[in-house]
C-alpha cells in the first residue's frame, strides 16, 4: 500500500475544544460554511475566513472539568435537518447545567472474575444514584436568524460522568431520521452491562423521527425505553446495541447501498471501527414487547440489532482485567473479564472492519489511545485517500511528543477485517502538544476537517485550532 502524506492548513485558532466540525449552507444563502461546535457550549462559523458566533449555550452547560480537567460531558453533539437551507432546523445534544449527580457507584469500578457480585450489578435507586443529565433539543434559526429552541426531544439521565458520546447526532441519508449515538453510561466496563440490555437507551444507536410530533415542552427524564411516554417512544427505532463508548456514524454511498461506519472505543487493548450494509432498525416499543417471553432464540425484534458485543468483547478480543504480572512487571497478565457473556454474544456480534491496539510492535503501525473520528473521503485532491475510510486516534502512546494520529482503511463492501495505514502528517507542531479530538467533512465528503487541542483538559482554555487536512 502506496504512502499517503498530507499537509494541515489552519482554518481557525485559539477557540476551545473542537467536538463537531460539519458544514451547512444558511437559508437562502448558496455557500457552504463550517461549523465548529466546542465542547464547552459555543457554535461558531467560518464566513470568508472569519469566525462568527452562530450559538452560545455555555450557560446551559454542565460545569466541566470538576474531577482534574479532563472531562466527557458538555456540548458532544450538532447536526443540521437535511432541509436546515429551507428550514433552519438544527438538532443539539449536551449535558444540562445544575443536573450534577453523586454518580451510580461510589467509586470506580473492576469486574472481578472470581466474584459473581462484581459481574451482576445494577443500576438502583436511578432518580438519585446519578452523575447528569443529557437532552437533545430542536432549534430553529428565528426571525432575524437567531436561533431560538422548538422542543425537548429527550432527556437522558447518565449514570457517569464518561462515555456520553461525542459529535454524537447526524442525519441518515437512507431514513432521513436524527440519529443519536449514547456511549454505555460510563465508569469502565459496562458495570450494569447497559449496553447489552435492549431496555435500556444506554449503549445503542438510535434513530428519531423528527417529523413526529411530540411534546414542545419537556419530555420526562428517563433512562430506559420503557419509561418514556408513548408519543416520544414511536419517534424512536434502535438500530445498533454493544455500544461502548462513540464517535458519531458515518455514512458511504457505493452504487445503491450505504455503508454505515461506527467507532467504538476500547477499554484497555483495542479501539474498533465496524461497518454494516443491512439495515434493519427496530422500534422501540417492539424492543419492549420482546423483553418479554420468548427466549431469543426465538427471532424477536431484539436479534434484529446489529451487535457490536460490547461489555463481553472489546473488539476482537474478549474483554479482559489486566494485572501485573508476580515477579515480571514488565508484563501483563490479561483474564476474561466476563467469559459467560462472551461465549453468548460471540455468534450475534459483527467483528470489526478493522481493529488497532493500545500496544502494537509492528513499526508501520502506531499504539493507539483512543478512536476519536471515523470519516469516508469521496474526494480526489488527495488521490491516496479518494473511497478511503479516514480515521483519527486522541494521541499516539510512547514517543517525546504527545500528538495525535490520522490513519485509513479500505472499503469492504462485504464487510470483513481489514488492514490499516498511518497517514503522515507534515505539520511541525513545536512542542506543544496536539490532542487529536475531532475529525469532520463537509456534505459530499470531498473535504476534511481535523480539530486539535493542546491539552487533555477541558479546563485549559482556547487551546483548540482546526484544520484542513490538504494535499
Amino acid at each position: 500500500m502506496a504512502n499517503v502524506r498530507v499537509s494541515l492548513q489552519p482554518l481557525v485558532q485559539m477557540i476551545n475544544l473542537p467536538t463537531v466540525l460539519k458544514t451547512a449552507t444558511f437559508p437562502g444563502d448558496t455557500a457552504e460554511r463550517l461549523f465548529v461546535a466546542t465542547q464547552v457550549g459555543e457554535i461558531f462559523y467560518i464566513d470568508n475566513g472569519n469566525i462568527e458566533t452562530f450559538l452560545d449555550i455555555r450557560q446551559r452547560i454542565i460545569r466541566l472539568g470538576t474531577f482534574g480537567g479532563y472531562d466527557e460531558r458538555g456540548l458532544l453533539g450538532l447536526a443540521f435537518h437535511p432541509e436546515f437551507n429551507r428550514n433552519g432546523l438544527f438538532y443539539i445534544h449536551y449535558s444540562v447545567a445544575g443536573s450534577q449527580g453523586p454518580g451510580a457507584l461510589p467509586g470506580p469500578f473492576r469486574p472481578d472474575p472470581c466474584n459473581t457480585e462484581s459481574l451482576n450489578l445494577s443500576w438502583t435507586d436511578r432518580e438519585t444514584l446519578y452523575d447528569h443529565i443529557d437532552t437533545v433539543e430542536e432549534w430553529v434559526l428565528g426571525p432575524g436568524g437567531q436561533p431560538e429552541k422548538l422542543r425537548t426531544l429527550l432527556n437522558l439521565r447518565r449514570p457517569f460522568a464518561n462515555h456520553n458520546g461525542v459529535n454524537s447526532l447526524n442525519f441518515s441519508p437512507e431514513s432521513g431520521r436524527l440519529v443519536l449515538t449514547t456511549g454505555d453510561g460510563g465508569s469502565g466496563y459496562d458495570p450494569f452491562n447497559l449496553a447489552q440490555d435492549d431496555m435500556e437507551i444506554a449503549g445503542k444507536v438510535i434513530e428519531i423521527d423528527v417529523t413526529m410530533e411530540t411534546f414542545t415542552g419537556n419530555p420526562p427524564v428517563v433512562t430506559r425505553f420503557n419509561e418514556l411516554p408513548r408519543p416520544v417512544l414511536e419517534t424512536l427505532t434502535v438500530v445498533v446495541k454493544g455500544v461502548r463508548n462513540i464517535p458519531g456514524i458515518a455514512y458511504q454511498r457505493i452504487e445503491d447501498q450505504y455503508i454505515k461506519y461506527i467507532g467504538n472505543v476500547g477499554q484497555d487493548l483495542v479501539e474498533s471501527i465496524y461497518s454494516f450494509t443491512g439495515y434493519g432498525p427496530v422500534p422501540a416499543s417492539q424492543l419492549i414487547q420482546s423483553a418479554l417471553p420468548p427466549p431469543p432464540e426465538s427471532g424477536s425484534g431484539r436479534e434484529k440489532l446489529v451487535n457490536l458485543g460490547w461489555r463481553g468483547w472489546e473488539g476482537i478480543f474478549p474483554s479482559p482485567v489486566i494485572a501485573q504480572c508476580p515477579g515480571n512487571p514488565a508484563l501483563n497478565e490479561k483474564t476474561f473479564a466476563y467469559y459467560d457473556e462472551a461465549v453468548i454474544t460471540s455468534s450475534r456480534r459483527i467483528l470489526p472492519l478493522i481493529s488497532y491496539f493500545h500496544q502494537d510492535p509492528r513499526p508501520d503501525k502506531f499504539s493507539g489511545t483512543a478512536l476519536t473520528g471515523v470519516q469516508p473521503y469521496a474526494g480526489n485532491a488527495i488521490p491516496g485517500l479518494t473511497g478511503k475510510i479516514v480515521f483519527t486516534d486522541f494521541v499516539r502512546r510512547g514517543g517525546s511528543q504527545r500528538q495525535g494520529v490520522l490513519a485509513y482503511t479500505e472499503i469492504r463492501t462485504e464487510c470483513k477485517q481489514n488492514d490499516y495505514y498511518v497517514i503522515e502528517v507534515d505539520h511541525d507542531f513545536g512542542p506543544q502538544s496536539a490532542y487529536y479530538v475531532s475529525l469532520g467533512t463537509n456534505s459530499d465528503q470531498t473535504r476534511l476537517f481535523l480539530g486539535v487541542y493542546g491539552s487533555a483538559n477541558v479546563t485549559d482554555f482556547n487551546k483548540g485550532i482546526v484544520f484542513e487536512i490538504v494535499p
